[in-house]
């Protein structure tokens, strides 16, 4: 059966750009960076290649990029290494963020530091006012995600910088979505601190990086060599480093023409499913990155639609990979105000670079198919059409 891939939120294929990259720098450049023979001065040169990268895709100065195993260690690292040496220290996140996110708030609430959690409006988007309003003068660190993994909301980091700037309180960004899919401009958008991880840009998982601006206070969670300029210890993965670079220089060469592609498709793939699918609506429609939709279909569950889809060939998401087989509807959803019911009656399709007219307009015909197959079976189900 010919399978199409509609879950790139969750990962991406590797591109054979990035693998040729890393196939060569693993067998090729296999020397410990931190030595100074031959091999290892080798290895210095591909990381700091790597390094200069990633940081043209951000914005930034080479020496403003720290590399990481992924966008959860990224963020632990933003957050922990923010707030550790504060004791009684105050955080402002969102409601919506990701578990790497909210996980490492929850661990510092147990710590003893105080957490506030704001809440977005229907579309998605966090208002500036919502974190002016809950500054307080113990606050250490505000972390607001540029896009949200599950409905894919833009969320207007330049102007909570502003803010957060005048408090003079360091301001993360988790921005593992939006890297390679968005512009991003470290100096524009003002942030501090902004995570980004391969696996969501067509390079290999275990491998992240962690913009940190020059200045920015910061302490290290792993403790052992001097390694990332003393932020994250432990011997370099180089190979990671060059597939992470290779695929930030790509996806600032195709960003323009690839998100134009990418949003075209979109729009057709949710106009087609809220055409020929009665009882669908858009989860979160403001503001939203190019590649990613989240239909609700009234009277399914997502995980029915999810599993009657793949049995056709296409792969697709009820919400966030790390949370896949979870009972509790998405917390994401339920923040924009849904009820139980409508959340896990939820799909998210996630489009990347192997996303074309003809899969999906054969995703909608299969949609369609399998909601309708789907209601028949449901006795409860009656249609408001």
């Amino acid at each position: 059966m010919r399978r199409f891939y509609f879950d790139h939120n969750a990962t991406t294929p590797i591109s054979p750009q990035v693998l040729e990259v890393h196939a060569q720098v693993l067998v090729e450049v296999f020397g410990n960076a931190s030595s100074i023979h031959h091999h290892g001065q080798s290895a210095r040169r591909t990381l700091d290649e790597a390094r200069a990268q990633v940081a043209s895709l951000l914005g930034c100065g080479r020496k403003e990029i720290v590399f990481t195993s992924g966008g959860t260690e990224s963020d632990n690292l933003a957050i922990f290494g923010a707030v550790r040496h504060r004791p009684g220290a105050h955080l402002i996140t969102t409601a919506i963020e990701h578990p790497a996110v909210l996980r490492s708030c929850e661990r510092l609430e147990q710590d003893g530091a105080r957490v506030t959690y704001l809440n977005p409006d229907s579309g998605g988007a966090i208002n500036p006012a919502q974190v002016r309003a809950a500054i307080r003068p113990e606050t250490a660190l505000i972390s607001v995600m540029h896009v949200n993994n599950e409905i894919g909301s833009i969320q207007p980091l330049a102007e909570i910088s502003r803010i957060a700037r005048q408090a003079g309180i360091p301001f993360h960004s988790d921005g593992v979505q939006a890297a390679g899919r968005i512009p991003v401009d470290a100096a524009a958008l003002g942030v501090d601190l902004y995570s980004i991880s391969g696996h969501k840009m067509y390079a290999p998982k275990g491998v992240g990086a962690l913009f940190v601006r020059k200045g920015t206070a910061l302490d290290p969670v792993l403790f052992g060599g001097r390694h990332e300029g003393g932020l994250r210890a432990g011997t370099e993965n180089v190979a990671g480093a060059a597939a992470l670079g290779e695929a930030a220089r790509l996806a600032r060469e195709r960003l323009e023409e690839e998100s134009d592609r990418i949003a075209a498709l979109r729009d057709r793939l949710e106009t087609g499913i809220l055409d020929r699918v009665p009882e669908t609506r858009v989860n979160g429609a403001g503001p939203r990155v190019p590649n990613t939709t989240n239909i609700q279909f009234e009277g399914i569950e997502g995980e029915a639609i999810v599993i009657a889809l793949d049995l056709r060939g296409f792969c697709v998401s009820s919400g966030s990979a790390c949370s896949s087989g979870a009972v509790e509807p998405s917390h994401v959803l339920m923040a924009l105000g849904l009820s139980k019911q409508q959340a896990k009656s939820s799909v998210r399709f996630s489009l990347g670079a192997s996303s074309t007219e003809e899969n999906v307009d054969a995703l909608i015909d299969s949609v369609e198919q399998s909601a309708a197959h789907l209601r028949r079976l449901s006795p409860s189900w009656v249609s408001h059409a």
